[in-house]
Formats: structure tokens, C-alpha cells, sequence
């Protein structure tokens, strides 16, 4: 059953639209950028120095492998990868929000400053990226 879908006509066209709007230039920087910063956002604490704030250097390096991880998904294979872009703005609405969210140690104002700037840009890169797959699937 599964080899038959995969070899159906639509299936194939789907994916080879997808594969067109993964080689938009404009896509490809979204991408590039996205990886970019889910690396920062991983390496953030250690880069910018509240590595003691155990539960925040936690959260930042596992979001921000999360989003690396994303941004190497839909770059490879878009096509078979954006049924999750939604998780992207997601993560990054939550980095936003996740120094006053998690316990423990009061958040710096370097953490705060670096979680919402960064935030701020995977979610804008990550509704880039829906916007991309929603534009593709109305055609």
C-alpha cells in the first residue's frame, strides 16, 4: 500500500513543487538562516554567559537543536518536510516567552535580550517557511 502511494501521480507532482519552491533562492536564505539560528540559539548560553541558568541553557540547546534540525529537513527534502513547518514559528514563539516560563534561576537580561531576539527570528523564518508550503499547495 505504501509503495503505491508514493508512486502516484499526484504524490509525485505534490513533491516535485515542493522541490521547485525549495530551490527559490528566497527559500534557500529562509533555510540557511533558520539553521543559523537554531545553532545560535543552542550555543547562546555558552556564547553570551548564563550557562548557570541550568533550566534555560537546557531549554535553549534543545529548542535550538530542534530548529537546526528543522531548517536541515526542509532545506534536504521540503517536500516530504512541510507538514511540520508549523513547529518552527511555534519554537520560536516559545523561546520568546521561555525565560519568564521555566523555573528556576531568574533569567539575566542577556538571556532574555538574546531569547527574544532570536525567538523573534525563527518564528518570522518559520512563518517564511509556512508561507512558502501554503503558497505551493494552493497552486
Amino acid at each position: 500500500m505504501t509503495r503505491e502511494m508514493e508512486s502516484h501521480p499526484d504524490i509525485i507532482r505534490m513533491r516535485e513543487r515542493y522541490e521547485v519552491a525549495a530551490a527559490n533562492p528566497a527559500v534557500q536564505l529562509a533555510d540557511g538562516l533558520t539553521l543559523v539560528a537554531g545553532l545560535f540559539l543552542a550555543l547562546s548560553p555558552w556564547i553570551v554567559g548564563f550557562v548557570n541558568l541550568g533550566s534555560l541553557t537546557m531549554n535553549n540547546l534543545v529548542t535550538g537543536i530542534a530548529v537546526a534540525l528543522l531548517a536541515l529537513g526542509f532545506s534536504s527534502a521540503f517536500g516530504r518536510t512541510y507538514g511540520i513547518a508549523w513547529t518552527a514559528p511555534l519554537i520560536g514563539l516559545w523561546t520568546i516567552v521561555a525565560p519568564w516560563l521555566i523555573r528556576g534561576e531568574a533569567a539575566t537580561a542577556g538571556a532574555i535580550t538574546t531569547n527574544v531576539i532570536v525567538g523573534a527570528i525563527i518564528a518570522v523564518l518559520g512563518l517564511v517557511t509556512v508561507g512558502m508550503g501554503m503558497t505551493r499547495r494552493r497552486r
